[in-house]
Protein backbone atom coordinates (compact mmCIF):
# COMPACT_ATOMS: atom_id res chain seq x y z
CA UNK A 1 0.00 0.00 0.00
CA UNK A 2 1.80 3.42 -1.01
CA UNK A 3 1.21 6.51 0.64
CA UNK A 4 -0.84 7.85 -2.47
CA UNK A 5 -3.35 5.37 -1.34
CA UNK A 6 -3.28 5.83 2.22
CA UNK A 7 -4.33 9.40 1.54
CA UNK A 8 -6.85 8.32 -0.81
CA UNK A 9 -8.02 6.06 2.17
CA UNK A 10 -8.31 8.88 4.60
CA UNK A 11 -9.81 11.65 1.92
CA UNK A 12 -12.46 9.27 1.52
CA UNK A 13 -13.21 8.83 4.88
CA UNK A 14 -13.25 12.43 6.12
CA UNK A 15 -16.07 13.17 3.42
CA UNK A 16 -18.03 9.87 4.65
CA UNK A 17 -17.78 11.07 7.74
CA UNK A 18 -19.05 14.86 7.53
CA UNK A 19 -21.37 13.73 5.03
CA UNK A 20 -23.10 11.23 7.85
CA UNK A 21 -22.09 13.39 10.66
CA UNK A 22 -22.68 16.74 9.15
CA UNK A 23 -26.74 16.73 8.51
CA UNK A 24 -27.05 15.58 12.63
CA UNK A 25 -24.68 18.69 13.79
CA UNK A 26 -26.24 21.25 11.69
CA UNK A 27 -29.82 19.69 12.96
CA UNK A 28 -28.93 19.83 16.58
CA UNK A 29 -27.10 23.23 16.23
CA UNK A 30 -29.87 24.74 14.78
CA UNK A 31 -32.63 23.77 17.13
CA UNK A 32 -29.85 24.39 19.74
CA UNK A 33 -30.01 28.56 18.26
CA UNK A 34 -33.77 28.90 18.07
CA UNK A 35 -34.56 27.44 21.36
CA UNK A 36 -32.09 29.42 22.79
CA UNK A 37 -33.63 32.78 20.97
CA UNK A 38 -37.05 31.78 22.20
CA UNK A 39 -35.10 30.92 25.78
CA UNK A 40 -33.55 35.17 25.51
CA UNK A 41 -37.14 36.25 24.49
CA UNK A 42 -39.13 34.56 26.88
CA UNK A 43 -36.54 34.71 30.04
CA UNK A 44 -37.14 31.33 30.55
CA UNK A 45 -33.64 29.72 32.10
CA UNK A 46 -33.95 26.03 32.07
CA UNK A 47 -30.87 24.07 30.84
CA UNK A 48 -32.80 21.17 30.05
CA UNK A 49 -35.36 22.94 27.33
CA UNK A 50 -32.88 22.15 24.58
CA UNK A 51 -32.94 18.20 24.56
CA UNK A 52 -36.58 17.38 23.16
CA UNK A 53 -36.67 19.41 20.63
CA UNK A 54 -32.94 18.38 19.58
CA UNK A 55 -33.82 14.74 20.64
CA UNK A 56 -36.85 14.81 18.09
CA UNK A 57 -35.08 16.32 14.92
CA UNK A 58 -32.23 14.24 15.42
CA UNK A 59 -34.15 10.66 15.52
CA UNK A 60 -36.36 12.73 12.40
CA UNK A 61 -33.06 13.13 10.67
CA UNK A 62 -32.03 9.37 11.21
CA UNK A 63 -35.27 8.24 10.04
CA UNK A 64 -34.89 10.12 6.95
CA UNK A 65 -31.44 10.39 5.72
CA UNK A 66 -30.59 7.27 7.68
CA UNK A 67 -30.55 4.84 4.45
CA UNK A 68 -28.63 6.61 2.52
CA UNK A 69 -26.28 7.17 5.83
CA UNK A 70 -25.90 3.75 5.80
CA UNK A 71 -25.30 3.81 2.09
CA UNK A 72 -22.30 6.28 2.35
CA UNK A 73 -20.79 3.91 5.26
CA UNK A 74 -21.06 0.93 3.00
CA UNK A 75 -19.54 2.75 0.03
CA UNK A 76 -16.45 3.59 2.43
CA UNK A 77 -16.26 0.12 3.62
CA UNK A 78 -16.08 -0.99 -0.02
CA UNK A 79 -13.72 1.01 -1.17
CA UNK A 80 -11.50 0.63 1.82
CA UNK A 81 -11.14 -2.96 1.16
CA UNK A 82 -11.06 -2.77 -2.59
CA UNK A 83 -7.94 -0.43 -1.66
CA UNK A 84 -6.20 -3.46 0.53
CA UNK A 85 -6.78 -6.24 -1.89
CA UNK A 86 -5.52 -4.04 -5.00
CA UNK A 87 -2.47 -3.51 -1.69
CA UNK A 88 -1.70 -7.19 -2.00
CA UNK A 89 -0.29 -9.11 0.98
CA UNK A 90 1.97 -7.99 3.25
CA UNK A 91 5.74 -9.03 2.71
CA UNK A 92 7.93 -9.88 5.81
CA UNK A 93 7.23 -10.56 9.39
Amino acid sequence: MTARDLVGVMQQTLITTLLVGGPIVMAALVIGLIVSIFQAATQINEATLTFVPKLLVVAAILVILGPSMVGSLIDLTRYVFSVMVAAGPVNGG
